[in-house]
């Protein structure tokens, strides 16, 4: 790992003792960042892997995720069909050369997502339900014919619509063109089987007479009296595997169905066969995304069959009341009821089965369950690495809880997939949103993502649409390694010792389930559906205030065990749980939660106790014993209702931690807790935090520079300064420390800017090199009178002579203002640092100074000035199949409806603000709460 200023804390010789005697956890495969890695097209050669993959493993990368997509238009000789024994040599190939640079390995169980492929049948798709309805008098008999065509429909996922004359051949497999016409979803025009007619007198009283339909759809029946009659049936929802690469285009799966799963995992154990995959580490799957099609994937042929197991009762004595347009308590409960069977069917028939599939080969499994209509919670439970997505923690805390709870020791995350407009995002952006993740309870960090390419492809490279770019193209490369090695750190602690949360907050999947809907379905997906509710409030709150919590599940809570007066979950010990102002109930879990309450354990309600039990059979025998469990449960001085969240976690003997604004993550080791904090207040932080939990001492470690030592403490409060958007490892332990104290440095002067003549050099980078030139003032590079700055994208150097400081202090603040965009700092040809944003400053020991010093700093930006210069020249950069290269934002969608940078700036680059020099000295008096000029 590279060294800083002389490693930045070993100058420091107030800090030097600390360095000897501070331990910093090993830097383990998995503690180092992993990435998605597109195989666009499989297009993949041994010598390009090989030097593709040496790249990414000096960069500091820990691992890959191989899911192949969509091909390069130009280069499809070079395709190869996904799992085809091309395929797996490369597979084999890339495993041994992993092994051979210690990174770690996944494959996406597919290409592109959701599970599907040419060789999924029409029997093995997904599926939709429709229905007719006829009205038929007694001693009538029907008419029409039973028959529902089902209209054609082809969905692209091509930034223009296909031509409407685009033939396409079913199967989908007989298509010669699936990359070009990247079909998202497709049905053919052709009459839909029959599954069920069920005639319903006045009463509701039903009579099956399906087998009175003859070959020819005629109902060969006469009414016996007034009947309405319900005709099923049984559709193909026709979506398609997204972003698919060649060989894998194709049908999705019917998720919901276990011969089609198992169908489905026969063509890998078919390719795997005889290959030596003995060092793959895991199958992933990505979010569920059956349903962001036109329709919902809401039927299986055993559907009626399994939610009389489910459910306890035949679905088609009830099912006017769950195909009706009206909102009532029978229709929502009998509906409460059919969406509880598909959500069990999810965990039953495929993530179930798909972790038992991979276990038999010794495998794990990492799994996004969101944007499923199941308890994700539970899926999350079933697996081995859970996954999540996204900006919001919150979001963020479904996959973590589950981990948490489940005693898991990864929560993954597909993280920046999207901060901003292609080629914008920074280094600086990235290590935000790292630490947000962090905040959240991720401690596995899956960068999205990184593109395979062609040594020799011109620039840019072969890139994905929707992502940050973390390629050895973009010009930040060269200070990837920086953010790497940072989240390798953080990660080192995160990945240790345990969860260490006081609150389990339910999460009201049924009161959810309970509300009516446009659709039969509901989809679960952080916090949506559940917006202005006292679910998301009391999340939000405890978050804001420093109540530590995981999320939990009912079938989490029916595993569950009082110990001690606490909850005891496979991955530890809880509290309290708290239900906030949850309305439905299954009878079982506040069963449970009444003998957990019994059993010491605080069961604490917000608002409103729960008002019913869900579901429609037996309703009033369980409606009994609700109310009668229910006046125990809030009899029991152990349970406690207020509308206050601080009077609930008072009475749940809950402490929290104070943090006045700062964001955190909280976790146990043997002889204390560990902390991660970061400052996303957006302003500097001088002052004390207190913390809820004991100590002895307390180190202060900072990932990005690698200082460490014993934080300054009094009583339970822990001194703090973080710069906006800075963060730090806090370590408490009951046992003293004999390290060197933590440098505290506070500035002991005005800031004094660097004047003179900054010798600017353009080192690498392109499209073409500009020649240096002299100024006596920073800004961007852009906007200087040097030919091809303004199109340039790399590295720059600025170089300035400067005198020894002329003060006796400890250290000098060297801080640059703003960046465009990460910077590397020289002193007397020695690197100090790598800096990536937000805060762009580096405390240097006065040590360090001799009477004449050369300042160098190395400055990167971003791609984005290379593309625009690309793109005003005519480049065909943009040769991607399927949806290509779209723009995140509106205003960036050019008219053939893919990104373009017509109309852009150049992005400003370079030092863009006066560089300056501020004293210090060690901080003492910790009574100060701000510097002192």
């Amino acid at each position: 790992m590279k060294k800083k200023v002389l490693q930045i804390a070993a100058l420091l010789v107030c800090n030097y003792a600390a360095q000897a005697q501070v331990q910093w956890p090993a830097i383990t495969q998995t503690a180092k960042p992993w990435t998605r890695w597109w195989w666009e097209g499989s297009a993949v050669d041994s010598s390009g892997l090989t030097a593709a993959m040496e790249q990414y493993a000096k960069a500091g990368l820990g691992g890959l995720e191989i899911t192949p997509i969509y091909g390069v238009k130009g280069t499809e000789a070079k395709f190869r069909p996904f799992l085809s024994p091309s395929w797996m040599t490369m597979l084999e190939y890339t495993l041994t050369e992993a092994s051979r640079l210690n990174m770690g390995i996944d494959m996406a169980t597919g290409t592109g997502w959701p599970f599907g492929g040419p060789w999924v049948t029409n029997e093995d798709a997904s599926k939709y339900v429709t229905y007719k309805k006829f009205e038929l008098k007694k001693g009538a008999s029907l008419s029409d014919k039973l028959e529902f065509i089902q209209e054609p429909m082809l969905r692209s996922a091509n930034p223009k619509p296909l031509p409407p004359d685009t033939k396409v051949l079913e199967p989908i497999s007989a298509n010669k063109n699936l990359q070009e016409l990247a079909i998202d979803q497709v049905r053919f025009r052709k009459p839909l089987p029959l599954q069920s007619v069920l005639a319903y007198n006045s009463k509701g009283t039903v009579t099956d007479v399906t087998q009175y339909v003859t070959s020819d759809g005629r109902l060969n029946w006469n009414a016996p009296e007034d009947v309405t009659i319900y005709a099923l049936f049984m559709g193909w929802h026709g979506k398609m595997v997204e972003r698919a690469a060649p060989g894998g285009e194709g049908l999705a799966i019917d998720h919901f169905s276990l011969p089609a799963l198992q169908h489905y995992l026969a063509k890998f154990d078919e390719a795997f066969k005889g290959r030596n995959t003995a060092t793959l580490r895991s199958y992933f799957n990505d979010s569920y995304e059956v349903d962001d099609a036109r329709g919902q994937a809401n039927w299986t042929p055993e559907f009626f069959k399994e939610f009389q197991r489910l459910r306890g009762y035949d679905l088609r004595t009830v099912l006017p009341l769950l195909l009706a347009k009206d909102n009532s308590q029978d229709h929502l409960r009998v509906l409460y009821d059919y969406r509880m069977t598909i959500s069990d069917l999810l965990l039953e028939k495929f993530t179930q089965p798909w972790h038992s599939w991979a276990k038999a080969q010794g495998k794990l499994i990492r799994n996004q369950s969101h944007g499923s209509p199941s308890n994700i919670f539970d899926l999350y439970e079933t697996i081995d690495i859970p996954e999540t997505e996204g900006t919001e923690i919150l979001r963020f805390k479904f996959a973590s809880s589950a981990a948490h709870v489940s005693g898991k020791p990864f929560a993954s995350a597909e993280a920046a997939t999207w901060l901003g407009e292609h080629f914008k995002s920074s280094l600086g952006d990235v290590k935000l949103a790292m630490d947000k993740y962090f905040v959240g309870g991720v401690n596995h960090i899956f960068y999205h993502g990184t593109n395979y390419s062609p040594q020799n492809e011109p620039y840019p490279g072969w890139l994905f649409y929707a992502a940050v770019h973390f390629t050895p193209a973009n010009s930040f490369w060269k200070d990837f390694h920086t953010l790497n090695e940072y989240v390798a750190r953080c990660q080192s602690f995160l990945q240790a010792g345990k969860p260490d949360n006081d609150v389990l907050l339910y999460f009201p999947f049924h009161d959810r389930n309970m509300q009516p809907g446009r659709d039969m379905l509901h989809h679960f997906d952080g916090m949506e559906g559940f917006s202005g509710t006292y679910f998301e409030e009391v999340a939000e709150e405890m978050l804001r205030e420093g109540w530590t919590f995981d999320m939990v599940s009912d079938r989490q809570i029916l595993e569950s065990k009082a110990a001690d007066g606490k909850v005891q979950m496979p991955g530890g010990k809880y509290k309290a749980i708290l239900l906030a102002d949850v309305k439905y109930l299954p009878l079982e879990t506040l069963q449970k939660l009444n003998a957990l309450a019994k059993s010491g354990v605080k069961i604490l309600f917000f608002e409103n106790l729960p008002a019913d039990v869900t579901g429609y059979h037996n309703l009033e025998n369980k409606r009994a014993a609700f109310q009668k469990t229910l006046a125990e449960i809030s009899a029991n001085n152990n349970s406690a209702l207020n509308n206050h969240l601080s009077e609930l976690m008072r009475a749940a003997g809950i402490v929290k931690e104070e943090m006045n604004g700062l964001s955190f993550e909280r976790r146990s080791w043997d002889k204390g807790h560990t902390y991660f904090i970061a400052n996303t207040t957006g302003k500097e932080y001088w002052s004390y935090i207190t913390l809820a939990t004991p100590f002895a001492s307390i180190v202060q470690y900072n990932p990005m520079t690698q200082e460490a030592g014993v934080a300054h403490t009094m009583g339970q409060k822990v001194y703090m300064h973080l710069k906006a958007g800075e963060s730090c490892i806090l370590q408490t332990s009951n046992e003293k420390s004999t390290a060197a104290a933590y440098p505290y440095m506070i500035s002991a002067g005005l800031p004094e800017e660097i004047t003179g003549n900054w010798q600017l050099q353009f080192l690498q980078g392109g499209p073409e090199i500009p020649k240096g030139t002299i100024t006596t003032k920073t800004g961007s590079w852009t906007d200087l009178q040097v030919a091809h700055a303004n199109e340039f994208s790399g590295t720059a150097a600025y170089t300035i002579n400067i005198k020894k400081p002329q003060r006796n202090v400890d250290a000098w603040e060297l801080n640059l203002g703003k960046v465009g965009e990460t910077a590397e700092v020289f002193l007397n040809g020695k690197s100090i640092t790598t800096l990536l944003g937000p805060d762009y400053s580096v405390m240097i020991p006065a040590s360090a100074f001799k009477e004449n010093n050369e300042l160098r700093i190395l400055v990167t930006n971003g791609m984005a000035n290379r593309m625009i210069a690309l793109e005003k020249k005519g480049v065909q950069w943009k040769k991607f199949y399927n949806i290509n290269m779209p723009a995140r934002l509106p205003e960036n969608r050019g008219e053939d409806g893919l990104f373009t940078t017509k109309g852009w700036q150049p992005t400003p680059s370079g030092l863009l603000d006066k560089v300056t020099l501020t004293p210090q000295r060690k901080l003492i008096d910790f009574s100060i709460n701000k510097p002192r000029q």
